[in-house]
């Protein structure tokens, strides 16, 4: 009887396994009755197949929520995940968590159960991908690098607003600032609120502009700034004596403002290649020390200037290109050491109230291409060495009380070359008056260094001849053009 009992009770945990939806074969029932038994037993009868179920039992324990490996439809998992449970060999594979959970088993019966909602995060569940946290925040040095590349990516697409690198942190600011022509204006508009934090500046161009007041006082903390151009604005005051302190500058246009007073000596010793403060009410003499300027390009016209040329000059003999006087008051004589300037290309004197003969010096300016003399008092005659320079293009000496001119300076006039109008030569025509002419020698201005007119520096007493002989070896002639554009370009606003 007991053997009995045995298999009816195999029949019944089969069909109730059936009826829970879950694919037992008859060897797993006995492993799970008496332990594991080696072989396959025998099934069924036949006539217990249609045997009633008993009784529904209890509803199985809930598992933990929410399960993520084991879906509804597949075989229970002895343990809890993970790691998940083997597949029954009829099942098949289940997916390795996280979601999405694994399809449902092919093989499976539908359970009657409705499903569980889909899987949520849950302290027995493997984490689910959330978004990635928030990074850490920034270094000092990665912020440095954070506001370089957005002043690099957001500053460029300004115009006039130019970013590089600094040399001794090598990151990227804003190197440069370019708003000439651009006609700002505004209440108040000053430079404060332009240069303030622009702390590695190596250039300011704010040419054509209405800024107003002065330059800033900590312009000289700018230790890269080498060019400053401020020209054509509403600046006004003394000398900003501030750009002194910015010892790297190379480059100083003040030009067409209205500054006044006096030019500090130390100006001239900065390591300008340029330097313009035309056009602005500048009123005194020369410093002396203005030869000392290393200066290429010397512009200091259209002020109000007064007294001599320096003889100081003369020290600028391997350096200064050009120089432009022009449209001040200077009086006196022109100094002998203006024959040193061996390198000049352009000198303008014009529009002054300078007298006396002309230095014989003048005639070792052998690079000289323009030469103005005009508007001033002059007189005597014209050097015929001077008419001889090889270079000379443009020669100006009109309004003056010259009486004489040489063969050579009647060919330079023939050509054009020359323009001697409006003087005492009255053999040649548009000159002055003889009332006119003969009033002013009445009591001629003298000159202080009479002496030295006849002194020639390039160590050559020349005669036409002997000029021409020695300018062999220049075969061709630099060209004129390119000079005249950087000094007579200073004298227009834009």
């Amino acid at each position: 009887m007991g053997g009995l009992h045995v298999i009816l009770l195999l029949i019944c945990i089969t069909h109730l396994f059936a009826i829970i939806g879950e694919a037992v074969t008859p060897r797993e029932t006995l492993e799970i009755i008496i332990g594991g038994a080696a072989a396959s037993p025998s099934p069924p009868p036949p006539e217990y197949q249609d045997c009633p179920p008993p009784p529904p039992p209890p509803c199985p324990p809930t598992p933990p929520p929410p399960p993520p490996s084991p879906s509804p439809q597949s075989p229970p998992t002895p343990t809890p995940p993970p790691p998940p449970p083997s597949p029954s060999p009829q099942s098949p594979p289940t997916p390795t968590p996280p979601p999405p959970p694994p399809s449902p088993s092919p093989q499976s019966p539908p359970t009657p159960t409705p499903p569980p909602p889909p899987p949520s995060p849950s302290p027995q569940s493997p984490p689910t991908p959330t978004p990635s946290p928030l990074p850490p925040s920034p270094s000092p040095q990665s912020s440095v690098v954070s506001r370089a590349s957005y002043y690099e990516d957001t500053m460029t697409d300004y115009k006039g607003f130019i970013c590089d690198t600094v040399p001794d942190v090598k990151q990227k600011t804003i190197s440069g600032v370019n708003l000439n022509n651009r006609n700002l204006y505004g209440p108040d508009l000053t430079l404060n609120e332009f240069l303030s934090g622009l702390k590695d500046l190596a250039f300011f161009h704010a040419n054509s502009n209405n800024f107003t007041g002065t330059i800033p006082t900590d312009i000289g903390t700018l230790r890269y700034l080498y060019e400053l151009d401020l020209s054509n604005n509403n600046l006004s005051g003394n000398f900003p004596n501030q750009v002194l302190q910015a010892t790297k500058l190379v480059f100083l246009d003040l030009r067409f403002n209205a500054f006044f007073g006096v030019v500090p000596p130390q100006v001239f010793l900065l390591g300008l290649d340029l330097l313009f403060i035309n056009n602005n009410n500048f009123e005194q003499t020369l410093p002396e020390n203005l030869g000392s300027t290393p200066a290429l390009y010397l512009t200091l016209a259209n002020n109000k200037f007064v007294g001599g040329i320096p003889r100081s000059i003369g020290q600028a003999s391997n350096t200064l290109l050009e120089v432009l006087f022009l449209n001040n008051q200077l009086t006196g004589c022109l100094p002998y050491e203006i024959g040193l300037l061996k390198k000049s290309t352009v000198l303008d004197v014009g529009f002054n109230q300078l007298t006396g003969p002309l230095p014989y010096s003048l005639q070792c300016l052998e690079k000289m291409e323009l030469l103005n003399l005009a508007n001033n008092k002059f007189y005597n005659g014209v050097p015929e060495p001077l008419c001889n320079l090889t270079e000379l293009t443009n020669f100006t000496a009109s309004y003056n009380y010259f009486t004489w001119v040489g063969p050579k300076c009647r060919e330079l006039i023939n050509k054009g070359v020359l323009d001697v109008k409006m003087n005492c030569i009255f053999y040649l025509p548009n000159q002055r008056s003889k009332a006119d002419c003969a009033q002013f020698f009445l009591n001629p201005p003298s000159c202080a260094y009479e002496k030295s007119f006849r002194y020639v520096p390039c160590s050559k007493v020349y005669s036409g001849n002997q000029l021409e002989a020695s300018n062999i070896q220049w075969d061709t002639p630099s060209p004129a053009p390119a000079p005249l554009m950087r000094s007579y370009g200073a004298l227009s606003q834009h």
